[in-house]
């Protein structure tokens, strides 16, 4: 194979470095494939301050994860002036397939885009639930979790999706329009946590130590604030055997399922096949998360009580078709 080649008029240097050894994916592999499946993948990430995980020598060879870009920016990037804490970042903003393509160049792995559009940072349009398994915890439970973490968002007016993440957890991830704050999104991720917790102390946990996770699932709230991302729907993730984080149909959220059982060697396959997108409906839902006083309610009710208040506290929601 030639020293360089091109992929979606990007020029690859080294194009038959392997990224993912156990499968012998290569560099120009990893492009095809996101070129193949761009369609999929560019709404989840494609104007969004990004920070990556990257692998120039392949998975399990010196990756490292990078928020900040300080170098020329390739065709198809932008970036983005950020203000954090003391003092302002530059950050990678992807706008086209040529952008995508020019992630792996540089050895990127894992995408992970921020709640909120590069021109809108301070207003969230996503939701999103980080469902990790504690040593222990078999699939079966984290199918349950989602479940009843899709059924208390859907008790106070909120749709979600659920995607795998590539390794062991689940992400339950709800579209909101941009009318909401950081410390909003916040709060209330907290309060849905904390009241699972609360209800079942024995299954769920909503703090980060890793000492008291043992058969746990921990319900990772954390995401919901400003700067901290999660893995892009259809991104790969710089594990072994080469996994995508792959949005699925609840109804296919089943026990059966292998929560690695997507990757870039059989995802191309699963996506021709569809008839429809998994997340159908999901960039035109526009919903608001309920107000202050609706998640002074959700803390501490009972998951039975949560049915029967529900009519009250949608009258506090404002979600617009």
């Amino acid at each position: 194979m030639k020293p360089e080649a091109t992929v979606a008029g990007v020029r690859l240097t080294h194009p038959a470095r392997v990224l993912f050894p156990q499968q012998g994916l290569t560099k120009q592999d990893l492009a095809k494939f996101y070129v193949g499946i761009g369609n999929w993948i560019l709404p989840h990430i494609v104007g969004r301050p990004l920070s990556i995980v990257r692998c120039p020598k392949g998975e399990g060879s010196d990756c490292f994860y990078q928020k900040h870009w300080t170098g020329a920016l390739p065709a198809g990037v932008q970036s983005v002036d950020i203000s954090e804490k003391s003092k302002r970042s530059q950050y990678m903003v992807v706008s086209e397939l040529r952008g995508l393509v020019a992630l792996v160049q540089i050895g990127v792995l894992e995408i992970h885009p921020w709640a909120a559009m590069a021109d809108a940072l301070e207003q969230p349009d996503r939701l999103i639930f980080d469902l990790d398994p504690g040593p222990g915890v078999a699939w079966p439970a984290m199918v349950r979790a989602a479940r009843e973490l899709r059924r208390r968002l859907e008790s106070v007016g909120i749709t979600s999706f659920v995607r795998t993440s590539g390794g062991k957890g689940l992400h339950v991830v709800a579209p909101l329009a941009h009318r909401n704050t950081w410390e909003e999104l916040k709060e209330f991720a907290r309060s849905i946590a904390d009241s699972m917790e609360m209800d079942d102390r024995q299954r769920y946990i909503a703090t980060m130590s890793k000492a008291k996770r043992q058969g746990k699932i921990f319900i990772d709230y954390f995401r919901n604030q400003r700067g901290a991302t999660a893995v892009a729907s259809y991104s790969t993730r710089a594990r072994a055997s080469a996994p995508v984080a792959t949005p699925l149909r609840w109804d296919e959220l089943t026990a059966r399922l292998s929560p690695d059982k997507y990757t870039v060697e059989n995802l191309p396959r699963r996506l021709s096949t569809l008839r429809e997108d998994p997340w159908e409906g999901f960039f035109e839902l526009r919903q608001t998360i309920p107000s202050h006083a609706a998640q002074e309610i959700l803390r501490g009710v009972p998951s039975n009580h949560a049915r029967s208040s529900r009519t009250q506290r949608n009258r506090r929601i404002a979600v617009r078709a």
